[in-house]
């Protein structure tokens, strides 16, 4: 059901809408940092699986409370980025690109959450070129974009627009710490009369920055204090955004657009390289 909110004051700001989300996602019951493959992670700073479960748990209620659907896959022993269910594949229309992960260290998760998906009903096209899933892949109207430049391979975007038969803008990353898309730019709406996204354009090369200039002149942009907290790993359902709690310029810009700003807390599981985002993957059944 959808369930329209006062627009904000701020320039651009119109009538926001929430729309019933379906989502996966996977309790980190394994979280850990054992290894390094992106610059958040550090082996010799301690996690608390606990605390990371906790939070996980607040974010996965959020999503009830807000009317979605949330499927849960089982985590699995010696994949403790497992809980980053948003890399493991990508679905658009009710068909399922799996992801093929760079890393051997998550290459497990690929077909882990392909079988899901194919035991769950859905038409999986099981990926032959190098990306992480929705990690890389963002759908933003009619168009996905896809990042390359550290984990994504372009290849898998001219792959991706053929299994879909949608159209794919490649981006390329420059800064390391915003090595998936997801890191540097969050869908705040996703209706093709009116797309909106947040992102940090010095993550992009300069190429890239001018495409994301003429696709979306109305973006919000944040501040590299957002970026470095994570803040773009956001989810919205088109009026309500989950956030960073720091991410306090990104939340002020967000009212001013007529969203709703909710902070929850993923700072555990940041020490894997992830936030909410990170840990949402959205089905899209067409």
């Amino acid at each position: 059901m959808d369930h329209p909110t006062t627009p904000g004051r701020g320039p651009g700001a119109v009538e926001r809408t929430s729309t019933a989300r379906r989502y996966l996602m996977c309790r980190p019951d394994h979280f850990d940092v054992t290894y390094e493959i992106n610059p958040w992670m550090d082996v010799n700073r301690a996690t608390d699986r606990q605390r990371a479960v906790d939070q996980w748990e607040v974010l996965y209620r959020t999503y009830l409370d807000w009317g979605h659907t949330v499927d849960l896959i089982d985590p699995l022993p010696g994949l403790p980025d497992m809980v980053y269910a948003a890399n493991g594949a990508t679905v658009v229309d009710g068909i399922v690109y799996s992801a093929r992960f760079r890393f051997p260290e998550r290459a497990p998760e690929g077909p882990a959450y392909e079988q899901w998906f194919a035991g769950s009903g859905f038409t999986t096209h099981t990926a032959a070129e190098v990306n992480e899933g929705e990690g890389d892949i963002l759908m933003v109207g009619d168009v996905l974009l896809g990042g390359s430049g550290f984990r994504t391979d372009p290849a898998a975007h001219a792959e991706l627009a053929r299994v879909t038969g949608r159209e794919v803008v490649t981006l390329e990353l420059v800064d390391p710490r915003f090595y998936h898309l997801d890191t540097a730019i969050a869908v705040l709406d996703s209706d093709p009369a009116h797309p909106m996204i947040a992102y940090f354009p010095p993550a992009f090369s300069p190429a890239s920055q001018e495409v994301l200039a003429g696709m979306f002149p109305d973006a919000v942009i944040a501040t590299e204090a957002d970026a470095e907290a994570l803040g773009l790993n956001a989810v919205s359902d088109g009026r309500r955004v989950v956030v960073a709690p720091a991410a306090v310029d990104l939340a002020a810009s967000l009212r001013e657009r007529g969203f709703e700003p909710h902070p929850v807390d993923t700072t555990e599981l940041l020490k894997g390289g992830g936030g909410a985002k990170c840990c949402t993957l959205e089905i899209r059944e067409g």
